[in-house]
């Protein structure tokens, strides 16, 4: 019977043409990858890839092996994982990915709470600023904004995703504070670039009636980063366009000042992502479930809205 390390390492290097890429997706090194693929090879008794310096290719046999077990591999390791409990017992690694700031700031305080739940469980979170493919980079669930819904991804709710106008005490001192969008027009701004297009980012600013105006915030400094952006307004550097729960503490410090404070930009949802399998791995599930409480019990939801964060 074949392990599914060696399953896993063939399907994702022939996806990828790249035993190093494989590695990357699996969290392995590309030696072992190789060697796995090499295991498989010697038990089966054929050569399922072409290896030159250059490129991997499947031979035709290797072409013949991915399509008959590509589509059973993934249920394949639902049903593995889901007998990874024992004793109803959630267990084995769990591969998130999240947002740096919101992440550490949010997230990672309930993690002692959830592993003295789920001591079996082993977390693996990956704190980045991109959207990540859960299927193909092998994540069990992402937190985030914006995802495109793929068939199969299933988005749950956690709380709304609204952007603010801050800045520093010392940057406004002397200046007046702007009661709408078309204040900022005046100010310095510290608009961040999308790492995803590569323009920067504009926002259109709404209220409580419904009203909308664009925000006009000179690009006075331009950074790729969540985080840098705070923390040059953090440093009286000029005007931020921020996500709320990015800046709720250094709002209630007194640290940064919101501008325009019954404004606010709609970015969506925050959401907790994960794949739609017939069998969620158990591991997954508590996940969810325990994210899922906290949001509720902490009321982040309302913390987060930009109604309500002043």
């Amino acid at each position: 019977m074949e392990t599914l390390a060696n399953l896993e390492s063939f399907i994702r290097s022939a996806e990828h043409g790249s035993f190093s890429e494989a590695a990357r997706r699996l969290s392995l090194t590309p030696a072992a990858v190789s060697r796995n693929v090499a295991m498989l090879e010697r038990n089966l008794g054929v050569r399922l890839f072409h290896r030159s310096t250059r490129k991997l290719s499947l031979t035709e046999a290797g072409e013949t092996f991915r399509l008959a077990i590509a589509d059973n591999l993934e249920g394949l390791q639902a049903a593995i994982a889901g007998l990874a409990t024992l004793g109803g017992e959630p267990a084995g690694t769990l591969k998130v990915s999240m947002a740096p700031t919101f992440g550490t700031m949010h997230l990672l305080p309930l993690l002692p709470g959830f592993l003295a739940r789920h001591p079996r469980i082993r977390p693996e979170w990956h704190f980045e600023n991109r959207r990540v493919d859960l299927v193909t980079e092998g994540y069990d669930a992402a937190i985030g904004a914006g995802f495109d819904l793929s068939p199969g991804l299933i988005a749950h709710t956690l709380a709304p995703a609204h952007v603010i106008a801050v800045a520093a005490p010392a940057y406004m001192a002397g200046r007046a504070l702007p009661a709408d969008p078309t204040g900022l027009q005046a100010l310095q701004g510290i608009v961040m670039r999308s790492l995803r297009t590569g323009r920067l980012q504009r926002w259109t600013m709404r209220n409580a009636a419904g009203a909308e105006r664009p925000a006009p915030l000179p690009a006075s400094i331009i950074v790729n980063d969540p985080d840098a952006m705070q923390q040059a307004a953090l440093l009286g550097l000029g005007v931020a366009m921020v996500a709320v729960p990015d800046v709720v503490e250094t709002l209630k410090s007194g640290r940064l000042l919101r501008l325009a404070p019954d404004w606010y930009a709609d970015a969506g949802a925050i959401s907790l992502y994960y794949t739609s399998r017939t069998l969620l791995p158990a591991k997954t599930r508590a996940f969810v479930d325990w994210v899922t409480e906290a949001f509720r019990e902490q009321r982040l939801a309302e913390r987060f809205s930009g109604l309500s964060a002043s």
